[in-house]
C-alpha cells in the first residue's frame, strides 16, 4: 500500500503565501514524478507544477512566477511554496506521485486526500 498525505493548506488573504507539504510513504520502489493538482468548485482538475527524480519542473501558466516546487528524494516528499496568492487560486489542492512499488512494477499514480486552499479577496 501507498499513502500520500497532505499538508499546509488553509485560509490566506490575498497576496499572501501558504507551502504545502506532501510524503508518500509505504511500498514504493522508486518515485519518478511528484507534484500537485487543483481542483476549484465546479472546474476539472488542473496540473498546477511537477517535479521530476531528476529535478525537471512543469508549471502551469497560471502559477509561473509565483509558485515553487521542491522535492526532497531521499524523504519522498514535494513541497509547493505559493506566494502572491490570488482568489483564483482557491481549491482543493491534490499530492499525486508517478512511482513503481517494485522493481518489476509498471508506474502508477497514487494520490493524496487533498487539502483545501482559500483565498479571500
Amino acid at each position: 500500500q501507498v499513502q500520500l498525505v497532505e499538508s499546509g493548506g488553509g485560509l490566506v488573504q490575498a497576496g499572501g503565501s501558504l507551502r504545502l507539504s506532501c510524503v508518500a510513504s509505504g511500498s514504493i520502489f522508486s518515485i519518478n514524478v511528484m507534484g500537485w493538482y487543483r481542483q476549484a468548485p465546479g472546474k476539472q482538475r488542473e496540473l498546477v507544477a511537477d517535479i521530476t527524480t531528476g529535478g525537471s519542473i512543469n508549471y502551469a501558466d497560471s502559477v509561473k512566477g509565483r509558485f515553487t516546487i521542491f522535492r526532497d528524494n531521499a524523504k519522498n516528499m514535494v513541497y509547493l511554496q505559493m506566494n502572491s496568492l490570488k482568489p483564483e487560486d482557491t481549491a482543493v489542492y491534490y499530492c499525486y506521485a508517478y512511482l513503481r512499488t517494485r522493481s518489476y512494477s509498471r508506474l502508477s499514480d497514487y494520490w493524496g486526500q487533498g487539502t483545501q486552499v482559500t483565498v479571500s479577496s
